[in-house]
């Protein structure tokens, strides 16, 4: 029986070549794949999928107005649906990816961040917390050794942004993932009129 799955991570820790490699391993036994992303994001071009190592292939871009239902039964069908930076979908999207599973039952992996740079569930990411037949952590460390669990903001000057909207695409330039001591101890020392950067 297939199953809507959210891998989930930090900055860093590698979603989108996990992604890529699964698309390989389906594809290395004969298995087609339907690779695809929010047409949000757009920094490695709006229909690339582009990890931090190297690896990249050709997704389809999904509009936010889009209905992920008729854009599957428009690309063809195949045996398994792979999807990054699964955050910016739509709850109606997510919605859809479920009823893939149930209705069509193919295997929808979804690999993404969970929460913002405040801390807070992308509206995708939360409605993959609450329909998901599997949830996993895929782990990354922050500069002190712990587990990162936030994705914090920076500016240009390393130090650390805690309000702006939702949405900002970025690298390594604008986002560091952190544990969440480090993270809230560093907006303290900025507060407190301190001089801390944060250390990539």
């Amino acid at each position: 029986m297939a199953k809507l799955y959210f891998k989930y991570g930090a900055m860093g820790s590698s979603k989108s070549a996990q992604a890529l490699i699964t698309k390989f391993n389906y594809e290395e036994r004969d298995m087609t794949v339907w690779l695809i992303k929010p047409a949000t994001d757009t920094r490695d071009g709006q229909d690339i999928i582009r990890s931090r190592i190297g690896l990249s292939a050709k997704a389809e871009a999904i509009t936010p107005d889009e209905d992920i239902i008729e854009a599957w039964h428009r690309a063809g069908k195949h045996d398994v649906i792979i999807a990054d930076e699964s955050q910016f979908f739509t709850p109606a999207q997510i919605d859809g990816l479920r009823t893939l599973v149930d209705e069509e039952d193919i295997p929808v992996l979804c690999f993404g961040l969970r929460t913002d740079f405040q801390t807070h569930f992308f509206p995708g990411s939360r409605r993959l917390m609450e329909l998901a037949d599997s949830i996993a952590e895929i782990k990354t460390i922050c500069a002190c050794g712990s587990k990162a669990t936030v994705n914090a903001r920076i500016d240009a000057n390393g130090r650390i942004i805690t309000a702006g909207e939702q949405v900002l695409l970025g690298g390594n330039d604008s986002y560091i993932a952190m544990c969440h001591r480090c993270w809230a101890r560093k907006i303290r020392a900025q507060q407190a009129g301190g001089t801390e950067e944060v250390s990539s």
